[in-house]
C-alpha cells in the first residue's frame, strides 16, 4: 500500500497496519458481502501474525464491516442502502460537530496535517483517482476524530465511515462526482486549518448535501 498522507509519523502498529490493508480489502469489494474470512489466510496475505488479524477483525466487527456469526465464523457484512440512509441522519450532525471541534481546538502540527491533506484531496480529484480518494479520506476521518477532541463523538463517527466509503465505492462510478466529493473534503481540512470554526462547519453541510443526494441517486440508479 503506498504511504498516506503526512508519512513523517510514526509507523503504524502490526494490528494497525492489519485493520487498514483489509479495511481497503472491504471498501474495494476485493473482500466482497457475504465471503467469509479467514484468519489464517488474511495473515498470509498481509504476511503478519493472526494476532494482529483477528484484533483488527474485532476492530471491523464494532463498525459492521463484518460479522462474527454461529458456525460460519467472520464473514463480510452486506451493504444496505435502508441503513445507509438511517447512518446518514446521524452523520450530518456528528460531522458538523467534529469539523466545528477540529476548527477551534486542532494545534498547529495537526492544522499542518490537514492543509496536507487538504492537498492530497485535490491531487485525488485532479487524477480521479478513486482509491487515493479513499486512502487519502480515511487520514483525514481520523485526524478529524482525533483534532475534535471529542472521543465521545469520534467513537460514534468511526461506526459509520468504512461503511460510508464501500457504499460510495460500489456507486460512484455511476452515481458520484469524484471530483467534487474530494473538493468538498478539500475545503473542510482547509477550514480546520485555518481555524474558522463556521466554515467548516458550512462545508460539512455542503458535503453531506452531496452524499445524501448521491445515495437517493443510486436508489433511483
Amino acid at each position: 500500500m503506498s504511504s498516506a498522507v503526512g508519512s513523517d509519523a510514526a509507523a503504524p502498529s502490526l494490528s494497525e497496519r492489519a485493520y487498514t490493508e483489509i479495511e481497503e480489502l472491504i471498501i474495494t469489494l476485493k473482500l466482497a458481502p457475504g465471503s467469509a474470512l479467514s484468519e489464517a489466510e488474511l495473515a498470509l496475505h498481509l504476511g503478519i501474525g493472526r494476532t494482529p488479524v483477528r484484533e483488527a477483525l474485532q476492530r471491523l466487527a464494532r463498525e459492521r464491516l463484518v460479522m462474527v456469526l454461529p458456525r460460519r465464523g467472520v464473514v463480510v457484512s452486506e451493504i444496505n442502502v435502508a441503513s445507509q440512509l438511517r447512518l446518514l441522519e446521524v452523520r450530518r450532525e456528528l460531522e458538523r460537530l467534529i469539523a466545528r471541534s477540529a476548527a477551534r481546538r486542532a494545534n498547529d502540527e495537526q492544522r499542518a496535517r490537514f492543509r496536507a491533506i487538504a492537498a492530497g484531496f485535490e491531487t485525488a480529484a485532479s487524477a480521479d483517482d478513486g482509491i487515493a480518494f479513499m486512502r487519502t479520506d480515511l487520514e483525514f476521518n481520523q485526524l478529524c476524530s482525533s483534532a475534535s477532541h471529542n472521543e465521545f463523538a469520534a467513537n460514534a463517527m468511526s461506526l459509520m465511515h468504512g461503511l460510508s466509503r464501500r457504499f460510495w465505492y460500489l456507486h460512484h462510478a455511476h452515481a458520484a462526482d469524484m471530483p467534487r466529493t474530494a473538493k468538498l473534503h478539500a475545503a473542510i481540512a482547509r477550514a480546520i486549518a485555518t481555524a474558522d470554526e463556521d466554515r467548516a462547519g458550512a462545508a460539512s453541510d455542503r458535503l453531506l448535501d452531496l452524499i445524501e443526494k448521491f445515495t437517493f441517486d443510486t436508489l433511483q440508479g
